[in-house]
């Protein structure tokens, strides 16, 4: 699927110093889905992790499966506060990156759901499945890290919403 043809931007943010999160607010709730792409680098070795609506609650659950071409890992979690993206750790001068699809994420009668991938320039590759155990629409969307790390000047935030059919 084209993304110039589904996609529509939202909000970029690109970090001129360092930040320990970035936060979408004010979603309107008129797309069918929404998409977060992350470039980053981090100072501290820590995973990127998503939070909804300023849940900080242990309201979310994950399942993330990782590897380099020679191993792979798994990890999950429920009852905890975000969503990680746990593969790999980025900082210093690596670079990785996350896209997040948020699935039905204005549906008021549904949790919701999260599918995502990433990669990390070191040769790691992971997939991730995550559940906000909530109804409400997501109206802001916060990025941060599943612990505490800064991502590092130059890092870019993207929200896009794919049309509604």
């Amino acid at each position: 699927m084209a993304a110039g043809a589904t996609y529509t931007p939202i909000a970029t943010t690109t970090l001129g110093s360092g930040q320990t999160s970035v936060t979408f607010s004010s979603i309107a709730s008129t797309y069918s889905d929404l998409i977060v792409v992350m470039n980053y680098s981090n100072a501290g070795s820590e995973y990127p992790s998503l939070q909804f609506n300023g849940d900080t609650g242990n309201n979310y659950s994950w399942l993330d499966v990782a590897g380099n071409g020679t191993s792979a890992v798994s990890y999950s979690g429920t009852n905890v506060a975000s969503i990680p993206f746990l593969g790999y750790v980025v900082s210093g001068s690596n670079w990785g990156n996350v896209i997040a699809h948020i699935q039905n994420y204005s549906n008021t009668s549904i949790y919701k759901s999260v599918i995502g991938r990433s990669n990390y320039n070191a040769s790691y590759a992971e997939a991730c499945i995550g559940l906000w155990r909530n109804t409400a629409a997501i109206n802001s969307i916060t990025i941060t890290h599943y612990v505490s790390a800064t991502y590092q000047t130059g890092s870019t935030f993207t929200l896009y919403g794919i049309k509604a059919a």
